[in-house]
């Protein structure tokens, strides 16, 4: 059997465009769902999996590969204020808005970031706290954007909500890494995002992403749920509850 001309060449550049594949990431999470609960405080996510390489092995001669892990959770507006001491009081004075400031995020790299990237591409993937692209929407000058921009990553760090791990992703024999990231208490509900980096020679080489669900779970979720489908409804038993508590305590007070 005669093989074609038409496909002769495409069998003679088999080896060479096996050679040119690029890596593929399989990446999981320890739990893609996190129910939170009155005692609920903090979990450990184990984000984990391979790097899958053309021939199934490690190329020889190359730089061995690093792996930035993102974990963001959904995206919400921010009004900032700054605080200004007139006459001795403290008064609201300049404000900043932010669009699309992720309301959890964390990062956790093999080697610190800066040294894996250039400036532009940590822009563009979002890697690192400093890279984080908050919207902001008020007219004001670069510098006090800038300014608020550090006051509102410092009091995410603060609260726990941001973090950033250089070297704590564990990488072995090339191929499998895992890394462990911190959910606080305060964690906000939604949809989250864990997102894998596979980086060599400054190139981000494969990307992969997995969505992990945290929500609140028994009567805490019960409150959630009745507070955003029946909001009338809730308002209204909400001020019963607090005037129907009001008078119980003044007629303990009464009677003591």
């Amino acid at each position: 059997m005669s093989v074609g001309r038409p496909l002769l060449p495409l069998l003679l550049a088999a080896p060479l465009l096996m050679g040119q594949a690029k890596p593929v990431l399989v990446p999981d999470v320890s739990q893609r769902q996190v129910d939170i609960a009155y005692s609920f405080t903090g979990a450990d996510l184990l984000l984990f999996g391979a790097i899958l390489y053309p021939g199934g092995r490690v190329p020889a001669g190359e730089r061995p590969a690093d792996i930035v892990v993102v974990v963001k959770g959904p995206t919400q507006s921010i009004l900032l204020r700054e605080k200004e001491k007139v006459a001795g009081i403290w008064v609201n004075a300049q404000s900043a808005r932010y669009r699309s400031a992720p309301s959890f995020y964390s990062v956790a790299s093999s080697r610190p970031i800066r040294d894996l990237v250039d400036d532009r591409t940590r822009a563009i993937y979002e890697l690192g706290l400093d890279s984080l692209q908050l919207s902001p929407t008020s007219t004001a000058p670069p510098d006090v954007q800038a300014r608020f921009g550090r006051g509102l990553v410092e009091l995410k760090k603060r609260a726990g909500l941001y973090v950033e791990s250089p070297r704590a992703v564990e990488i072995t024999d090339g191929v499998l890494y895992r890394a462990r990231v911190t959910i606080p208490a305060r964690v906000p509900v939604g949809r989250f995002t864990a997102e894998t980096f596979l980086i060599r020679d400054g190139r981000v080489l494969a990307a992969a992403v997995r969505d992990i669900d945290i929500r609140k779970s028994g009567f805490e979720r019960f409150v959630a749920r009745a507070a955003d489908r029946h909001e009338l409804i809730y308002g209204l038993v909400a001020v019963m509850l607090s005037v129907g508590l009001g008078y119980l305590a003044g007629w303990v007070a009464r009677r003591m």
